[in-house]
């Protein structure tokens, strides 16, 4: 689950993280009162979406005075923020952080993640912050400097003094620094965090160093130890059909291809989108039922799967090792009663009572075409559709 840029702050904030005092605003009203609040001379008035390249589409602005910052998010608020990471269609604004303004000498960037390969935290920084870190690392990867982090022990005051000598920081910046580091440590860790990013990670004039902007992902399996974080959720910046498909318990993420994927396991759900693809074909979503694939679950899949208007067919890949196949022909045969299925419609089980669910599929006077075999399935889903 992601959060907004003013929530990962007050995340971090608990830890001991420095960042800019803020406030945020959900009108221009709010906007002006928050400026009051903060006091000073210069602000910076920042929308608020899940999206980075915020500055350069027009959602980041500075403002001299109180007026200005109203009159920022008079036209912040409400309006279609497009950026690299949103794609064309863009993302409304729904509020704005109003922060102080900060006299930045340096930009750095920070940022924790798992690396699954040697299944250790690794703590990245670069001197280019202020830029996207995957054009850093293909462009000059010797910038990125990495620090692993041993599970057993955690991070050292050692490693994060190592991490700032690396930044070239020097004198008062390197205490500020390691505090910094060793604080952000212990809100990836304390808040079940997937992913945290300080970028940038600006040193002040006077040698402070703060989270000039913050961006943190948690792991939702963790949610439940933390209600306060999954309050955060905002599901105007999810996909509503994921919206949905969480409500029901379903693993849903929408793609931007033709042919609706209904399987159960992720791994399955992965394979069956590579052999599409080698069909000649592009899967429209990965859309995990799970184990239990009983009526109720395929149907709600299926009204799910059938609301993206671009879905021209629907590939129903199921293994029966938990549930029998019979019961998942059932299943399906009862949800397609029940659901105007419009587009093909090819099924493939595999795994206990699979001949019995074939029988059942092909003597229920419905149009499925049934698949023996995965490769099958995919080539017969693509040439419907072409």
């Amino acid at each position: 689950m992601n959060i907004h840029e003013y929530q990962a702050k007050e995340v971090l904030a608990r830890y001991g993280v420095a960042v800019p005092a803020g406030k945020v605003a959900f009108s221009p009203e709010e906007a002006e009162q928050a400026a009051r609040d903060l006091g000073g001379d210069i602000f910076v008035v920042k929308a608020q979406i899940h999206a980075g390249g915020r500055g350069k589409g027009g959602g980041v602005k500075l403002a001299k005075s109180v007026g200005e910052v109203r009159e920022l998010a008079e036209k912040m608020i409400g309006m279609n923020l497009v950026t690299h990471q949103t794609g064309p269609e863009g993302k409304e604004v729904h509020c704005v952080l109003v922060a102080e303004g900060v006299d930045i000498a340096r930009e750095l960037y920070l940022g924790i993640v798992l690396d699954r390969s040697v299944s250790k935290l690794v703590v990245m920084a670069s001197t280019e912050g202020g830029v996207e870190i995957e054009k850093v690392a293909e462009e000059t990867p010797e910038k990125i400097h990495k620090e692993y982090i041993e599970p057993a022990v955690g991070l050292s005051a050692y490693n994060a003094r190592r991490i700032a000598f690396k930044l070239g920081l020097e004198g008062a910046q390197i205490k500020h620094a390691t505090k910094f580091i060793m604080a952000l440590y212990k809100a990836f860790v304390n808040s079940d965090a997937s992913l945290a990013e300080i970028n940038p990670l600006v040193v002040t004039g006077s040698g402070e160093v703060l989270a000039l902007d913050a961006k943190i992902g948690f792991d939702d399996n963790a949610l439940y130890r933390h209600p306060d974080i999954a309050a955060m959720r905002d599901i105007h910046e999810e996909d509503p059909l994921e919206v949905k498909a969480s409500e029901h318990h379903l693993n849903y993420i929408k793609l931007d291809g033709n042919v609706g994927c209904m399987v159960n396991g992720a791994g399955l759900a992965m394979g069956t989108m590579d052999i599409i693809k080698l069909a000649g074909g592009q899967p429209a979503n990965f859309l995990d039922v799970g184990g239990g694939a009983n009526v109720e679950t395929v149907r709600n899949g299926f009204e799910i799967i059938l609301s993206d208007p671009n879905v021209k067919a629907v590939l129903v890949n199921i293994f029966g090792g938990i549930v029998r196949c019979d019961r998942v022909a059932k299943g399906i045969i009862e949800a397609a009663k029940s659901i105007d299925i419009k587009v093909p419609l090819v099924v493939r089980l595999a795994g206990t009572n699979a001949e019995e669910a074939a029988v059942l599929l092909n003597e229920s006077g419905m149009n499925f075409d049934v698949a023996t075999s995965l490769q099958e399935a995919a080539q017969k889903v693509v040439a419907k559709i072409k």
